[in-house]
């Protein structure tokens, strides 16, 4: 039996839409792939929650 290797279908760059690179991926450069770390800092990335779903709104004798 011969190991195969893998092909990964590229991707653009999530940010521009350039061609990915292998060092930065899924991002075609450093500066891509920055500006998305700097975005999870600032919290531009935020997951919707229903209204009342905040942590502490449950009610009583839920664990």
């Amino acid at each position: 039996m011969s190991a195969e290797p893998v092909s990964i279908k590229a991707r653009p760059c999530p940010l521009c839409g350039k061609s990915a690179v292998h060092d930065f991926r899924p991002f075609c450069s450093r500066g891509c792939r920055d500006r998305d770390l700097n975005g999870w800092f600032d919290e531009d990335y935020r997951i919707p929650v229903p209204p009342g779903a905040d942590e502490g709104d449950d009610p009583e004798g839920t664990p």
